[in-house]
């Protein structure tokens, strides 16, 4: 494409299920371009081919471009505490972009932007990842705890500690009363 040339237009075949406040900020086809779906980035998260769901830019747990390749690990939560959910990594999605465009600078900058707290921490068993990221359309912040691969993500112990680390860091991150 010349320099100020624009992608075309998303085809409606391709268009997601998009709400009513959604809209697109980029897309790329997948793989040979030929029906393998196409990935779409909006202001409220990433549509991934074969998926009837979007998925949040704070479920997003990393996204990584190679150059050719978009990799992304969505959250899946192991259980829901008072207050945050505990989530470890789901499958890695790896999608092959031909003509990528903006959609890899558009998946960056809005994970990266969703997160708004995050701290390593030391837990019964492991390590545990605690982040509190920002929802598009949603006051406050989300809060997860993600213990590190071999960490047990259940076990009681951990749990009583995420408790805690979460208590602290909501309230190190509360805004001061004026």
């Amino acid at each position: 494409m010349g320099l100020f040339s624009r992608k075309p237009k998303l085809p409606p075949a391709d268009r997601p299920p998009l709400a009513a406040d959604e809209r697109v900020l980029a897309w790329a086809a997948v793989g040979n371009g030929e029906g393998d779906g196409v990935i779409v980035a909006s202001n409220l998260g990433l549509w991934l081919p074969g998926r009837g769901h979007r998925i949040g830019w704070h479920d997003l747990i990393k996204a990584v471009w190679s150059g050719r390749e978009l990799t992304v690990t969505p959250a899946q939560t192991v259980v829901e505490r008072d207050g945050y959910l505990v989530v470890t990594d789901g499958p890695a999605e790896t999608y092959l972009l031909l003509d990528p465009g903006e959609l890899p600078h558009q998946v960056r900058a809005r994970v990266t932007r969703s997160v708004a707290y995050t701290e390593r921490h030391p837990v019964p068993g492991g390590a545990a990842r605690v982040a509190a990221r920002r929802v598009p359309g949603v006051d406050g912040l989300t809060w997860t705890v993600r213990p590190e691969p071999g960490t047990p993500p259940d076990d009681e112990a951990l749990l009583a500690e995420t408790d805690r680390l979460v208590s602290v860091a909501r309230a190190a991150t509360a805004p001061a009363d004026s």
